[in-house]
């Protein structure tokens, strides 16, 4: 694993010991970069369920402006914490261990919404079924209006899901990772306008 690109471009970076996670590929990761383009400059991402830290320190080396990292495994958070001081980008981020859900559920007070929420979880427990919805029920606290989220799952993990606030609006398969990208749904007052 490496960064692609940005100021930590050819930086290795540590996969977590006794791997639970399930790394991105560098096909995966530059085609997902590919889509968001210069739209990550600046942007505040969470990447849930973080694993080595390969997306959120991709976004950073890509311009983000800042990444908060949530996994609840000690090895990860270690890892995720080694991985940012290799590639000089830990100033800009934040890493803490806990439960996403327990996140999700107990948010802290002074949190500010998101432009990008990642989600990565373990496969085949329909764990970014769960994310999606605690996200869904209090959206405004976590993303901002024109924000996106994208959820990484085995293809056959994907089911449709009706949201009141998300909807799908793009999904891109590569190999055996599906990303599937969510937005607001557009209310019929923006529409009006």
């Amino acid at each position: 694993m490496r960064v692609i690109a940005g100021t930590a471009k050819g930086k290795r970076l540590k996969a977590v010991p006794q791997d639970t996670t399930r790394p991105i590929t560098d096909r995966t990761k530059e085609a997902l970069f590919s889509i968001l383009g210069h739209w990550i400059i600046d942007a505040r991402v969470l990447d849930l369920f973080g694993g080595t830290g390969a997306v959120g320190i991709e976004a950073l080396s890509r311009g983000a402006g800042h990444v908060t990292f949530i996994d609840a495994n000690r090895a990860a958070t270690q890892t995720i914490g080694e991985n940012l001081r290799t590639t000089g980008l830990a100033d800009r981020a934040y890493v803490k261990r806990t439960d996403a859900f327990k996140f999700l559920k107990q948010p802290p007070a002074d949190l500010h919404p998101f432009d990008l929420i990642y989600i990565a979880p373990p496969q085949y427990k329909q764990m970014w079924l769960e994310a999606l919805h605690w996200l869904n029920a209090d959206l405004d606290r976590w993303l901002l209006p024109d924000g996106a989220i994208i959820v990484q799952i085995h293809p056959i993990e994907f089911q449709a899901v009706e949201l009141q606030h998300l909807t799908l609006y793009d999904e891109r398969k590569y190999g055996s990772t599906l990303l599937c990208f969510y937005e607001r749904l557009v209310s019929e007052g923006a529409q009006d306008e």
